[in-house]
């Protein structure tokens, strides 16, 4: 996945965030449901359509002082399984209506 995609979260997908800071997501279109960490719910509260991927990526890193190196793999791979499954839609080079510089 290109670091310069907008990812987008289906407006209709449900966040139901746990005493544990764990989360699901829950998607009434196709019934489906993901269990996340800490870092995938703020991953997902990120899904706004304004931040490119690699922005999240970025974003996540300073948020999370012992984030791994591997982040930059797996988040991109998180929000790619996201858009497989119809929690996510992805736009290519264009944050909030406007090109992507």
């Amino acid at each position: 996945m290109n670091s310069a995609a907008i990812p987008i979260a289906n407006p209709l997908v449900v966040l139901r965030e746990e005493f544990d800071d764990w989360a699901i997501l829950f998607n009434p279109d196709t019934n489906d449901a993901v269990g996340t960490n800490p870092v995938g719910v703020a991953v997902w509260k990120r899904l706004d359509g304004r931040r490119s991927l690699g922005t999240i990526v970025s974003e996540i890193g300073a948020r999370f002082a012992d984030t791994p190196g591997a982040a930059s793999q797996e988040i991109p791979a998180f929000v790619n399984a996201l858009a497989a499954s119809g929690f996510v839609r992805l736009e290519q080079g264009v944050a909030g209506g406007r090109p992507a510089c």
